[in-house]
C-alpha cells in the first residue's frame, strides 16, 4: 500500500456517524446534571452550548432536557425511570438520534440505544461528527478520521464494513479462526498507523515552515479561544484573508497563516486555530497536535475571548486548560487577552467595566485589549500592544565583528539579529548594535562570545 495520500485511498473520510439524509435527523438531547460533580459551567449554560452543539449539525432538534442524575449507573449511566421517561419521549417525538452530553462508556452507550429504540451518541461523538463536517482540508481529514477510529477502537460492538472501504478495496477478512472482532481491531490498527506516519509528515513538513520563518526572524502571534469566541473574524480584520467565519461553533478548523506588518513596519505571521470547548476529547486535542503545534511555537498568543457571552469566565478556564495540556503558560509565552465583542455589551459602562474586570481575574496575562473584531475598534491599540511585547521581549546589545571572520557572521547577525545601528569600522572590525530575539540568544551568545556587550 502506498504510503502517499491520494483520491484513490480514501472513501473521502472516516465513517459519519449521522446519516446524511435530504431530511434532518430528529433528535432528543439528554443534559445529565450529576450531583456532587462540579463544573465551572452553570447546568443552563452547558445546556445552551450543548443545543449549539447539536444546531451545528443539520439535526431538527424535538426536545432538550437537563436530567438530574443522583448516582451514575454503569448500565446506563441515568436512573431506570429516566430510560423509561426517553423511551416514551423517543416514540412519541418519532426520535431518530439521542445526544447524551457526556461521556459514554460503549456498554452504556449499548444499553441506552437498546432499551430507548433511538440511536445513542455522547458528547465526544457529536464534536467528532462536527469535526467531520468541517475539515476542508487533506491535513484535517486525516486528523479527524484519526480521532474518530481511535475513538471507536474500544467500541467494536457493530460492523466495520466501511473500513474496507476505506482501504481502497484492500480490507479483508482474517484467515480461518479469526473472529469478527479480531479482524475489525486488525483492520482499525492497520488504517490508525497509515493516519500516524501521514500525520508525522505533516508534522516534518511544518517544522521545515517553521525553520524557513525562524531563518528570516519573522514571529508568530498565534490567535486561540474558546469556539465562537470570534478568532477567525479577528484574523479577517487584521489580515484581509478571508476566512470562514460564521456564528457557528468550530466553524473554523483548518490552521490558516498569513503574514501581517506592524505599524513600524516589522512582519509577523498570523495563525487562526481550532476553536476549544469545555471537555475536548483528548483523541481529538492528540489527532490535532501537529496543527497546534503553531501554538507551542507561538511567540505571542492572542487569547480571544467573547465577553458578551456570561460565561465568558468558565470559558476562559477551559482555554487555559487546554493551553497547560499543550505545554503553553504565561510563563513560557506571553499571553494577550483581546476582549472580543465589547459592542455587544452596551451602553451601560459600569455593566461594561464589570464585565471586562471578570475576564482580567481569570488568568495572568501580559495585556489586555477591549476589541471588537466586527466595528474594528480597538484594533490599532491590539497591534501597538503586540509590537511593545515583541520588542519587550527582545534585548539589545552591542557586538564586535572582526574583518578577518569574513562575511558570515555578518550575514548571521542580518539573518537572526535586527541591526539596530553600527559604529564607523576600523583596521580590525566593526562594532554593530542588534536586538536579539529570544529564541536566537543561544544561538547568538555561543557564535560572539567574548566580544558581546550589553547596550
Amino acid at each position: 500500500m502506498s504510503d502517499d495520500f491520494d483520491d484513490e485511498d480514501s472513501s473521502g473520510g472516516p465513517q459519519r456517524f449521522i446519516d446524511q439524509r435530504p431530511a434532518p435527523t430528529r433528535v432528543g438531547l439528554i443534559i445529565p446534571d450529576v450531583r456532587g460533580v462540579a463544573s465551572t459551567h452553570s447546568i443552563e449554560m452547558r445546556k445552551a452550548e450543548f443545543e449549539g452543539l447539536a444546531e451545528a449539525i443539520r439535526v431538527d432538534i424535538v426536545f432538550s432536557e437537563i436530567v438530574k442524575v443522583r448516582e451514575i449507573k454503569p448500565a446506563t449511566f441515568i436512573g431506570g425511570g429516566h430510560v423509561e421517561e426517553l423511551k416514551k419521549r423517543v416514540t412519541e417525538g418519532n426520535v431518530e438520534l439521542l445526544l447524551v452530553d457526556i461521556a459514554l462508556g460503549p456498554v452504556q452507550q449499548r444499553n441506552l440505544e437498546t432499551e430507548t429504540g433511538a440511536k445513542v451518541l455522547d458528547r465526544t461523538a457529536l464534536i467528532l461528527e462536527i469535526f467531520g463536517e468541517r475539515a476542508a482540508t487533506r491535513e484535517g481529514v486525516l486528523q479527524v478520521e484519526l480521532a474518530h477510529l481511535n475513538y471507536q477502537k474500544s467500541r467494536l460492538v457493530r460492523s466495520w464494513t466501511h473500513l474496507e472501504r476505506q482501504r481502497g478495496g484492500f480490507g479483508f477478512l482474517g484467515g480461518p479462526g479469526e473472529t469478527q472482532i479480531e479482524s475489525d481491531r486488525r483492520l482499525l490498527d492497520e488504517r490508525i498507523k497509515l493516519l500516524e506516519d501521514r500525520l508525522e509528515k505533516v508534522k516534518r513538513t511544518r517544522g521545515q515552515q517553521r525553520g524557513n520563518r525562524d531563518a528570516v526572524q519573522i514571529p508568530i502571534v498565534a490567535l486561540v479561544g474558546y469556539t465562537n469566541a470570534g478568532k477567525s473574524s479577528l484574523f479577517n480584520t487584521l489580515t484581509g484573508a478571508g476566512v470562514f467565519a460564521e456564528d457557528l461553533l468550530f466553524a473554523t478548523l483548518d490552521t490558516t497563516i498569513r503574514k501581517l506588518e506592524l505599524p513600524h513596519g516589522r512582519a509577523i505571521m498570523v495563525s487562526d486555530t481550532v476553536g476549544f470547548v469545555a471537555d475536548l476529547p483528548t483523541t481529538l486535542v492528540a489527532a490535532f497536535r501537529a496543527t497546534l503545534e503553531e501554538v507551542t511555537e507561538a511567540d505571542i498568543i492572542l487569547h480571544v475571548r467573547d465577553v458578551a457571552n456570561p460565561d465568558h469566565a468558565a470559558q476562559a478556564l477551559d482555554v487555559l486548560k487546554v493551553l497547560t495540556e499543550l505545554g503553553v503558560s504565561a510563563e513560557k509565552t506571553p499571553i494577550i487577552e483581546v476582549w472580543n465583542k465589547v459592542d455587544l455589551l452596551g451602553p451601560d459602562e459600569i455593566y461594561q467595566r464589570e464585565a471586562l474586570q471578570t475576564v482580567k481575574s481569570a488568568g495572568s496575562v501580559a495585556a489586555t485589549v477591549p476589541l471588537s473584531a466586527q466595528t474594528g475598534q480597538g484594533v490599532d491599540a491590539l497591534l501597538e500592544i503586540i509590537e511593545k511585547t515583541l520588542a519587550g521581549k527582545s534585548r539589545t546589545y552591542r557586538v564586535r565583528v572582526p574583518h578577518a571572520s569574513g562575511g558570515a557572521d555578518v550575514g548571521w547577525l542580518y539573518g537572526h539579529a535586527e541591526i539596530i545601528g553600527k559604529d564607523e569600522p576600523d583596521e580590525e572590525g566593526q562594532t554593530y548594535e542588534v536586538r536579539v530575539d529570544p529564541r536566537h540568544a543561544d544561538s547568538f551568545s555561543a557564535r560572539f562570545a567574548g566580544r558581546i556587550e550589553a547596550s
